[in-house]
């Protein structure tokens, strides 16, 4: 016999009509727009906006930062530090042991290694040891950078002149490429000249040394006054010519000039080996593309 089961009846749960104050609070929860949270709008915001420059890191050369701090001397003053310790300990101890004198000795020896390791390393590389001379009460800092260049070219030109200031033994740089120069640091153009007229003074000044067309870096680590004319001032020391060379041919495999980077020094022997690979670096940052 079959089973009928009776399913429950369907309660209607009949709600009054709001009231006129519920109603306008409803309307008003339709018609007023949702906030978005704060990191949303941040990221809109972030994503209509253009995107931000990178910056080149590669081109860096990390130092301590410490003002007046040669970091090239940094051995010497560690092996100085740790050599003065050990005598210390060796006056400290009443009774020193055999064990402890031999330490003793071998740690005075790498402490006079380390102090003698900046003059090694400059021997090795035959620059024996580099002398300084002031530069004359004429020469003035400059810093010219034509107008007619974007943004981004111009940032990346203080950039570079910046960094090779900072991290060399230079005290003037200049940068051509196809036509366009910027100056930077200690220079002696003519008196009383506009910014346009230094900028074509030192075009010409250029083209009379030979520096407009080089295949190859110059180094002069011994310069005198007479080998490229007037476009440095007096008390130059060292000079660098570093050309900026296109990507080769894949016809013939030969690269073309670009450009030339400058730079001059006070002292004579300025650039190692390490130094010109890094400024080889840096000025292939400006090949044409």
């Amino acid at each position: 016999m079959a089973l009928l089961v009776r399913a429950p009846p369907l309660l209607l749960h009949l709600q009054p009509p709001p009231t006129t104050a519920q109603a306008f609070f409803v309307r008003q929860l339709a018609t007023t727009p949702r906030r978005r949270p704060l990191s949303a709008r941040v990221r809109v915001r972030a994503s209509n906006s253009d995107p931000p420059q990178q910056v080149n890191l590669s081109v860096l050369r990390f130092t301590l930062g410490i003002p007046g701090l040669d970091e090239s001397y940094l051995p010497r003053w560690i092996g100085l530090g740790f050599g003065a310790l050990v005598l210390l300990n060796h006056l400290l101890s009443p009774s020193p042991t055999p064990a402890q004198l031999r330490s003793e000795a071998l740690g005075l020896c790498l402490a006079a290694f380390s102090a003698a390791l900046p003059y090694l390393g400059r021997f090795l590389e035959g620059a024996g040891a580099s002398s300084r001379v002031p530069l004359p009460e004429g020469s003035r800092q400059v810093f010219v950078i034509p107008d007619d260049l974007s943004t981004a070219q111009k940032e990346d030109m203080a950039w570079a002149t910046y960094v090779l200031l900072q991290n060399t033994n230079t005290t003037s740089v200049l940068i051509a490429i196809d036509n366009v120069l910027c100056i930077r640091g200690y220079w002696d153009p003519p008196a009383d000249i506009s910014k346009y007229a230094m900028i074509d003074w030192f075009k010409s000044q250029m083209e009379q040394a030979g520096l407009d067309n080089l295949s190859s870096a110059l180094y002069i680590p011994n310069f005198s006054d007479t080998q490229l004319g007037n476009i440095l001032p007096q008390g130059i020391l060292s000079v660098l010519a570093q050309p900026i060379l296109s990507n080769p041919d894949p016809a013939n495999g030969e690269s073309k000039a670009e450009g030339v980077v400058l730079l001059a020094s006070n002292a004579k022997y300025a650039y190692s080996e390490k130094d010109m690979v890094w400024i080889s670096t840096v000025a292939n940052k400006f090949r044409l593309a």
